[in-house]
């Protein structure tokens, strides 16, 4: 999700700057990254056994305090700031079924696990990555502990700093005022908050990761492990948590085994880089020309430090050394590009880096900075089009010093995907069909959700007027009147869950519904909600509240549903509202994704090599 927010002291040039924006974003166009070229006869020997590779699965709260940042109003101009119903009630299943897809290999999350970055976003996607009962990696991406990806507010100060309360108040689920439990202070998730988590959920199984202990909750600190079994997927971490306002500054590194492959001459290792060492939070017009902390990546000296006696150790093996990180090659700062570069000089082998962040995917080669190219592979997302993952393993040619790189486009069909067309046929096979309905009932049903939710986009003229005004009630009640009718599309969505479903979701009838609800069924509590008509702000705050808290109700519910056909089904609406959204995008409007962009750096294409010159 990429927002565009205006901060107070620059609210009188807000009008200027848009339409200024405006025009440059009609200005804007796409030139192709030079790619790799057509492939030379070689002799690989496979190094290493296939690995799962996904990345901005940017799971979102959607039930907390609305902001304008959030607001279906800025989603008319900034696209994909609100996403389609189904995406946040279903979206997660898309990365449990990539996961699942084949569970005998390792899996490496490239970022953007989040995207607004609440504590309740990281629950429920760490009961998928748990779920998977085998070794994985994350890398932490800017929506990993920034809100939205951008803004680096001081959530460990919420109660005296404006903006870390909103974004707080934006991460209490349920949205009820009595609801304690999500209530806290501690809803909003920093970077810090972030790589704690992770390192406790691998504390938590000494028999997996012996030596490895839980980080303090409070304070500086930093970890330096390794695996006493060289070869387990994650064989060692760095990392530094920092307190207070620089938190953002705290990174993760590590250090990822690949399987060897049978008759495999070298290791190869993959070095997972933290590119989200964001800077202070910037100005409002640094925003507006699409500068974030978030935006541009970077990796600042001590991580290297930290991690550079990894390079050493590879080299003095002969392993090949692979380097990944959220943020694509080129939104990378120069400074950090220029740091790695030197690091690689180490290296006397041919070069590759992983990424994430574009959410469109390519192939490129990359020769700046040094005269050894860089082989980069950026794969797509599995929260907007093109959904997909990549099934990546490594070959190599001793005499040739090439190293291929094998990376299958998932899912697929009979034959590699070669078209939007293939890719979205491959995963109604594998899902829509598996559910037991037709794609094309499915798709009837989330056109129109989809029509629905862009048509009742408010006006971005109200919404700017809202930021303007230190006082105005009726833009306030215009905000949540569009929150609520986003609640609306997702309401109504469950009910569509409640009919399809069925015996599928056996719980859900039986679901203990609010108190407020006084009796009523399931689909009488949900229809009688959607048909109040609120006369005043504070009927409209209320009624947001009960909608948003019976979303996240159903919603968690759904959580628990693990019948094949039903999560078949639930994975399959994701898509297919994504798609259609996307589809109803104009080209110009869409961060460069259109099939014909990515057709020219090579999307489709499934296996590249790289050389030393």
């Amino acid at each position: 999700m990429h927002v565009i927010t205006y901060p107070c002291r620059w609210r009188p040039a807000l009008f200027a700057a848009l339409a200024s924006t405006a025009a440059l974003a009609g200005c804007a166009s796409f030139t192709p990254q030079p790619g790799p070229g057509d492939e030379p006869a070689a002799r690989y020997v496979a190094l290493t056994l296939p690995i799962t590779a996904i990345g901005d699965t940017q799971e979102h709260e959607s039930t907390g305090m609305p902001l304008h940042d959030n607001d279906s109003a800025i989603d008319a101009y900034v696209e994909v700031t609100q996403r389609p119903p189904e995406q946040p009630l279903f979206g997660r299943r898309i990365m449990e079924w990539a996961l699942q897809a084949h569970p005998d290999d390792p899996w490496l999350h490239l970022g953007d696990v989040l995207d607004l970055s609440c504590r309740s976003e990281a629950e429920r996607m760490s009961r998928i990555f748990l779920g998977t009962g085998r070794p994985g990696a994350i890398l932490p991406g800017n929506h990993d502990g920034l809100m939205f990806g951008i803004y680096r507010y001081d959530a460990l100060a919420a109660r005296r700093d404006r903006g870390a309360a909103k974004w707080n108040a934006a991460c209490r689920r349920g949205a009820a005022p009595e609801d304690v439990e999500f209530r806290t202070g501690n809803e909003a998730f920093s970077k810090r908050d972030f790589i704690v988590r992770y390192l406790e959920k691998y504390a938590e199984v000494p028999q997996t990761m012996p030596g490895l202990k839980a980080p303090p909750k409070d304070g500086e600190h930093r970890v330096s492990w390794s695996h006493p079994d060289p070869d387990f997927f994650v064989s060692a971490i760095e990392a530094r948590l920092v307190e207070g306002t620089g938190y953002a500054d705290s990174f993760l590194a590590q250090r990822l085994k690949l399987p060897r492959a049978p008759g495999a001459t070298r290791d190869v290792i993959v070095i997972g880089l933290d590119t989200n060492q964001s800077g202070p939070l910037v100005s409002a017009l640094d925003t507006i020309r699409g500068h974030s902390p978030g935006s541009i990546g970077h990796v600042h000296p001590e991580q290297v430090a930290a991690i550079s006696h990894w390079v050493a150790q590879a080299a003095r093996r002969g392993d090949i050394v692979v380097f990944a990180g959220h943020h694509n090659w080129r939104s990378l700062g120069l400074a950090t590009r220029i740091l790695l570069r030197d690091l690689m000089e180490n290296l006397d082998h041919p070069l590759v880096y992983l990424s994430a962040h574009t959410h469109r995917g390519f192939w490129a080669v990359h020769r700046a900075l040094a005269s050894q190219p860089l082989l980069e592979l950026n794969v797509s997302s599995l929260s907007d089009w093109p959904i997909a993952w990549r099934r990546i393993s490594f070959a190599y040619d001793e005499a040739a010093q090439r190293l291929l790189v094998r990376a299958g486009l998932l899912p697929r069909g009979l034959t590699p995907s070669a078209s939007d067309q293939d890719l979205l046929a491959a995963w109604q096979t594998q899902t829509c069909d598996a559910s037991g309905f037709s794609a094309e009932y499915l798709r009837s049903i989330d056109s129109a959700a989809v029509q629905r939710q862009r048509e009742s986009r408010g006006s971005l003229f109200d919404w700017l007027w809202e930021e303007i005004a230190t006082e105005c009630e009726s833009c306030e009640q215009a905000r949540y009147q569009h929150a609520q009718a986003y609640q609306d599309q997702m309401l109504a969505t469950l009910l569509q869950v409640r009919l399809h479903l069925g015996p599928a979701a056996p719980e859900l009838p039986r679901l203990k519904l609010p108190e407020w609800c006084g009796g009523r069924i399931y689909y009488d509590c949900v229809r009688d909600l959607m048909a109040e008509q609120p006369k005043d702000l504070a009927a409209h705050k209320a009624l947001f509240r009960r909608k948003a808290q019976l979303v996240d109700l159903i919603g968690s519910h759904l959580d628990d549903v693990a019948e094949p056909k039903a999560k078949a089904y639930m994975a399959c609406r994701a898509v297919l509202s994504t798609k259609i959204d996307f589809d109803a995008t104009p080209d110009d409007r869409n961060a460069n994704r259109s099939e014909a962009n990515r057709r020219a750096e090579q999307f489709f294409r499934i296996e590249a090599s790289v050389g030393m010159d």
